[in-house]
C-alpha cells in the first residue's frame, strides 16, 4: 500500500488526529499505545516539541502497522525530508505553503496543511494536499465550513482544528466535517497515558454518537 492508501484506511476507521504537542521521547511510545488501545490511528507530534524526531522515530516503530504517524508544524521544504527520515509519513502544517505541501506529495507522504479561506484551500489541493486543516477552528464557525465545503470538491476531507472537545463535535459533523485534530483536549503535557487513554476513549464514544 502506498502511504496514502495507508492513511486512508486509518482515517476510515478513525478520522481523529491526535496531537502530541509538548511530548517526550521516553514517554511517547506509553501515551502512543494508550491512543491506539482506545481506537485512534493517526498520531501527530508537532515540530516544536521536545526531540519531535526522536518520538516520531519511536512511535513509527512501536505502532509499525497500527497508526499512521506524522509531524504537526511543518513549515519548511527540508523538514519534510527529516521526518520522512525518521519513519513519518504524515505532513501537517498550521499554514498552507504549497512548496511544503507539493515536496511532501511528491514524496509520496499525506499532506495536510492548514487553511482558514477558499483561497487557501483551493491552493493547497492544487499543491497536492490529501486532507485540509481548518485552522483556527476557534476563529471559524460550522457556518463557514457549510459555506466552503459548497464550492470545495465533494471529496475534500476538511479537519477543524483548534479548541474542539468532546460536546463540541456535533455542529461541525453536521455540516460535513470529515473528521477533527484534538490538542490540549486530548493532550497536554505532563499527562500520563492512562490519563490520555481515557480522553481517548470519550472523544471515540462522542464520535460514534455523532
Amino acid at each position: 500500500m502506498t502511504h496514502r492508501e495507508t492513511f486512508d484506511a486509518a482515517f476510515a476507521r478513525c478520522p481523529l488526529v491526535a496531537i502530541l504537542r509538548g511530548v517526550k521521547p521516553d514517554e511517547v511510545v506509553a501515551i502512543g499505545e494508550a491512543l491506539v488501545d482506545a481506537g485512534f490511528t493517526i498520531i501527530e507530534v508537532p515540530m516544536n516539541s521536545p526531540q519531535p524526531l526522536d518520538s516520531i522515530a519511536r512511535l513509527a516503530k512501536a505502532l509499525a502497522g497500527r497508526a499512521v504517524i506524522g509531524a504537526g508544524t511543518v513549515l519548511r521544504v527540508e523538514d519534510v525530508d527529516a521526518v520522512g527520515a525518521a519513519g513519518g509519513t504524515l505532513i501537517i502544517s498550521p499554514n498552507a505553503n504549497t512548496a511544503v505541501i507539493a515536496a511532501a506529495a511528491a514524496r509520496g507522504y499525506v499532506a495536510m496543511p492548514g487553511i482558514a479561506t477558499p483561497t487557501e484551500a483551493f491552493a493547497a489541493l492544487e499543491a497536492g494536499a490529501a486532507a485540509l486543516k481548518l485552522f483556527p477552528a476557534e476563529a471559524a464557525s460550522p457556518v463557514v465550513l457549510k459555506a466552503m465545503r459548497a464550492v470545495l470538491p465533494k471529496d475534500t476531507r476538511v479537519l477543524p482544528v483548534g479548541g474542539v472537545n468532546v460536546d463540541g463535535m456535533g455542529p461541525w459533523l453536521a455540516v460535513g466535517a470529515a473528521g477533527f485534530g484534538l490538542g490540549s483536549a486530548l493532550y497536554a503535557p505532563g499527562m500520563t497515558a492512562a490519563d490520555v487513554g481515557a480522553r481517548a476513549k470519550a472523544f471515540v464514544a462522542a464520535l460514534a454518537a455523532g
